[in-house]
């Protein structure tokens, strides 16, 4: 997703909000290309602590730079990396809580509409079926002007995600079921891609990785 997307003819803007997905650095490398300031938010208190740490470089961070050096390398520069992790902590503005299932999913703060919506893996995480989905995908195309865009990332037809030996349940989600909630929250589909590429079965149970792009219709109320 970063490098599709966030190129010189792809995705760009002054705003871009990153929605959940844990304290992860790696979806935003190529984004801090494209965009003038990135708001972060995250679904725990702890999540938004972690994620302090990096961009404050205090003791005891997740040590990102591997990720980093990579996401050069496919940029075509892995020397650069250094220079790309200054620039993500300069361009993140905002880390802050949120609640997608919530009408307002950032409660405390007031948000300029973005240009841009991330949303990797992290729904199908948070939601218990179908209909909070929906509702969740509703709430947060409130945060995104109306003609701006809308990039997920999601396991399709996941039961389940292993997390230090822990097994927590995940939505399992088919192709026609995610495009009807996309378009059903205001979303004009641009692109949906999906991929054989899996995690380890250890770590999940999938059928592959979609990518999805889509537009805020212009005009529609929230």
């Amino acid at each position: 997703l970063s490098i599709l997307h966030f190129k010189p003819d792809g995705v760009k803007g002054n705003t871009l909000i990153r929605i959940g997905a844990g304290p992860t650095v790696f979806e935003l490398l190529s984004a801090c290309e494209s965009f003038k300031e990135i708001i972060v938010t995250n679904h725990t208190d702890l999540s938004c602590q972690e994620m302090q740490k990096w961009l404050k470089k205090e003791p005891g961070a997740f040590d990102w730079t591997p990720v980093v050096k990579y996401v050069c390398e496919l940029e075509g520069d892995r020397k650069k990396w250094a220079e790309k992790e200054e620039k993500l902590r300069r361009t993140v503005k905002q880390v802050l809580e949120c609640d997608v299932t919530k009408f307002n999913p950032v409660t405390f703060a007031s948000l300029p509409p973005a240009d841009c919506l991330l949303l990797s893996q992290y729904l199908g995480a948070i939601c218990k079926d179908l209909s909070t989905y929906r509702a969740a995908l509703k709430n947060v195309s409130s945060l995104l002007k109306p003609g701006g865009h809308l990039l997920m990332v999601i396991t399709m037809k996941c039961s389940h995600f292993v997390t230090d030996q822990n097994k927590f349940p995940c939505l399992f989600l088919e192709k026609e079921c995610l495009e009807e909630a996309v378009k059903e929250a205001g979303f004009d589909i641009l692109a949906f891609e999906v991929t054989p590429i899996c995690y380890p079965s250890s770590l999940i149970e999938h059928e592959g990785i979609s990518y999805l792009v889509a537009s805020k219709g212009k005009g529609k109320e929230d």
